[in-house]
């Protein structure tokens, strides 16, 4: 029985976590088992391609539109079906508002983003995606032998730690920018996190846990009712952690404050 309890106490507590990870897991198994072992679905094949560019039953585009971005500053001109699909994913990330691709789906700062578009531009490819840790990851377990994916993860990890906590996706990323400025241009996002003052003690712990420190500032917080588009991860790693729940998932513009158990 403690042991059910104790189970049932980590599932609670990491929910989001959890969820996250089997988000993460769910979509790498469609693309690994459709390029491996022929998933289809209705004669169709479920979820063919990487995080660059996929496509949906073989028919629904969807397109990385930094890596469009790029070709367009290499000056390629993209294919009708690229523009759709970057046009999909855009529309789609941006209504869910923030950066929800980074805590959501990718396996692992402007000016990084700046020099990866003038790069595209100098050399006339998409410069990112030849050295994208994201790139190496998806399509060698995809589609190689792990190895390359292996080395991604193991460089990003080093960065981590011999240089500086979180350095790759806060800092380094241009995916991270590219998310956050179109979390920025998204006025009401699907999914925000609100925060209720009132319940706050300012015991911090959720800056402790935030990969995205800068998005807590509690007296903006205490304004606005919730925490701010663009650099947040929509993770949820600052709701699992806070006692007083003063924070919790919410949808569009919803007002009412949670009773008893909040998301």
């Amino acid at each position: 029985m403690n042991k059910a309890f104790a189970v049932n106490g980590f599932v609670r507590r990491y929910r989001w976590t959890l969820l996250r990870r089997a988000t993460e897991l769910l979509v790498l198994i469609c693309f690994t088992g459709t390029a491996r072992w022929g998933w289809e679905v209705f004669g169709k094949p479920l979820l063919v391609g990487d995080l660059s560019s996929s496509r949906i039953l073989g028919v629904i585009p969807l397109d990385d539109p930094l890596a469009l971005f790029e070709r367009l500053c290499a000056g390629i001109i993209p294919t009708a079906s690229a523009a759709i699909g970057a046009l999909l994913i855009t529309l789609f990330y941006g209504l869910l508002g923030s950066r929800t691709f980074c805590g959501w789906v990718c396996p692992m700062n402007f000016a990084t983003l700046a020099g990866v578009l003038l790069a595209s531009i100098l050399t006339g490819s998409a410069a990112f995606e030849t050295v994208s840790p994201q790139a190496f990851l998806w399509r060698d377990i995809i589609f190689g032998t792990g190895l390359s994916a292996l080395s991604a993860v193991l460089t990003v990890f080093a960065l981590e730690l011999g240089l500086m906590k979180d350095g790759w996706c806060g800092h380094l990323c241009p995916l991270g920018a590219f998310w956050s400025l179109a979390g920025r241009a998204s006025p009401r996002p699907i999914i925000q996190i609100a925060f209720i003052d009132e319940h706050c003690t300012r015991c911090a712990d959720c800056l402790k846990v935030c990969p995205e420190k800068q998005v807590i500032r509690f007296k903006e917080l205490a304004q606005t009712g919730r925490i701010p588009s663009g650099d947040c991860l929509n993770c949820g790693r600052c709701i699992e952690i806070c006692s007083e729940n003063a924070l919790h998932f919410r949808l569009g513009s919803q007002k009412t404050k949670p009773t008893g158990d909040p998301l």
